[in-house]
């Protein structure tokens, strides 16, 4: 299924397969198409099968023209059966996919790793970024990796264990005084003025969003090639909320896969939260906010796919909702609690945002679910200081047992 054109998302005008983002006749966002060919389905699962444990076992189904190598192993993360957490949720099957199990612990790998490859080939010799911390990360780190020189522009008041990773892996950190729709202007400024740049969501952001596909396809081979019934999944610019559908879609038009698109629902931090308000109040446009919330990772006050994560939450039947920062942070202890997968704050919003569903009755007992977690809380660890006790004791027996009472055993 090899990359066609670049087709724009509103008036479907196509482009070469170049390193551009917008439309110029309407100013739509540019994504990849691609040609269909008839094969067996039979083959190509076979052909995915025998591919490395990778992202880069559905090359068929990414936008490079040629084999696909990266420095860092990237996707194939685990999908864990959550069945303590379903349990306490009133959930019939779920599962977590845990993308802290990347190279730099988030789902940013998978992006930057489609984005480097298509970099390459169109000549390109250095990596850049607009981000929220994760993206910074695997930005820095790959391109380490593969010897290229990185600039990653981040909103000043970022987490710290955010910049200090970034900053380990040897790349120019540019802190911007404003939030990160301010550093996404600037970048966007900068890609026009450094044509040898490669801005992985700015000017390659086509290519880049095709990485999100990937957690779809791993999520129906891992689960014996069938389809989830509802994904839960967080949204920042909604633009892997939009992927994570289209890879679904794409492995049923090929004929891997039976059904139809599983219900989607959004999460959103309140603090941050422009597609859930517009969601809520039935509006197609999304208005722009300030973000104020502990979730950095999905602080976009102007998120660019926002108005497509709308549509699509209605088209499967979904939802897109908003939880506040004490339940962002129940969320992460909740997930630790019962799975033993620790979480950033994105995740926390996400499994929040599913407490909320199976409350209120959005859930069947008989659904398949999957939750999206697409960062590690090693990362956001401000979130989870005070948030349980610390017993100090003297280093004696006598000590730790008036601290902790022996326990009478009833037989």
């Amino acid at each position: 299924m090899p990359a066609d054109a670049l087709k724009c998302k509103e008036c479907s005008t196509t482009y070469p397969l170049e390193a551009r983002f917008v439309c110029e006749r309407c100013f739509g966002p540019l994504e990849v198409a691609y040609a269909r060919p008839e094969e067996d389905p039979a083959a190509l699962r076979r052909r995915i099968q025998a591919g490395p444990h990778t992202l880069w076992r559905y090359a068929d189904f990414l936008p490079l023209e040629g084999p696909a190598r990266s420095a860092l192993p990237t996707g194939w993360t685990p999908l864990v059966k959550a069945d303590r957490l379903a349990h306490v949720l009133g959930i019939g099957e779920l599962y977590i996919k845990n993308e802290t199990a990347n190279p730099t612990h988030s789902f940013k790998d998978r992006v930057v790793s489609v984005a480097l490859a298509r970099a390459k080939e169109l000549g390109f010799d250095t990596l850049a970024c607009a981000s929220t911390g994760n993206l910074a990360n695997a930005v820095a780190a790959h391109a380490a990796a593969a010897g290229l020189p990185a600039y990653v522009l981040i909103p000043h008041d970022l987490e710290e264990q955010k910049v200090l990773a970034t900053g380990s892996y040897g790349a120019q950190i540019v802190a911007v005084r404003g939030n990160y729709d301010d550093v996404n202007r600037l970048c966007t400024e900068v890609s026009g003025e450094r044509p040898n740049w490669a801005f992985v969501n700015v000017n390659l952001r086509p290519y880049y969003a095709e990485g999100s596909k990937t957690l779809s396809f791993e999520v129906v081979e891992q689960l014996g090639w069938e389809l989830p019934d509802r994904v839960v999944g967080p949204i920042a610019s909604g633009s892997q909320f939009t992927k994570l559908a289209r890879g679904f879609d794409e492995f049923i038009a090929a004929g891997l896969v039976e059904g139809s698109t599983p219900i989607m629902n959004g999460a959103q931090a309140l603090g941050c939260s422009p597609v859930a308000t517009a969601f809520a109040e039935g509006h197609d446009i999304v208005r722009p906010v300030k973000p104020d919330t502990i979730a950095k990772s999905l602080a976009i006050g102007n998120p660019a796919d926002g108005p497509y994560a709308i549509e699509l939450a209605r088209r499967t039947g979904g939802s897109i909702d908003s939880v506040t920062d004490d339940e962002i942070r129940a969320g992460i202890s909740l997930l630790a609690k019962t799975t033993g997968i620790f979480t950033e704050t994105a995740g926390g919003v996400t499994i929040a945002t599913l407490k909320k569903l199976a409350e209120r009755g959005d859930i069947d007992r008989d659904e398949r679910v999957v939750a999206m977690i697409t960062g590690d809380g090693l990362k956001t660890l401000d979130a989870v200081r005070d948030t349980f006790e610390v017993a100090e004791i003297g280093a004696s027996l006598d000590a730790f047992d008036a601290r902790f009472a022996p326990q009478e055993v009833t037989v």
